[in-house]
């Protein structure tokens, strides 16, 4: 019981989010998609592989993938 009031607010809220269009500034769209590395992820360095010599179980790389 009382499901109803907390049902019709979702209902009210995603009739809200489906159907409202805000205002888009695309001016300010426009400059952050021409500044190229304005993201996060773009802003990271990248991973190295790290494959270095000091691998504990380098050495049995080749024995388990047959070249011996």
């Amino acid at each position: 019981m009382g499901r109803g009031r907390a049902k019709a607010k979702q209902t009210k809220v995603a009739r809200e989010l489906k159907y409202f269009s805000p205002d888009t500034d695309l001016s300010a769209l426009e400059r952050e998609l021409r500044s190229g590395n304005s993201s996060p992820e773009a802003q990271r360095a990248p991973v190295e592989d790290d494959k270095g010599d000091d691998d504990e179980y380098g050495d049995y790389d080749k024995w388990a993938s047959g070249d011996r």
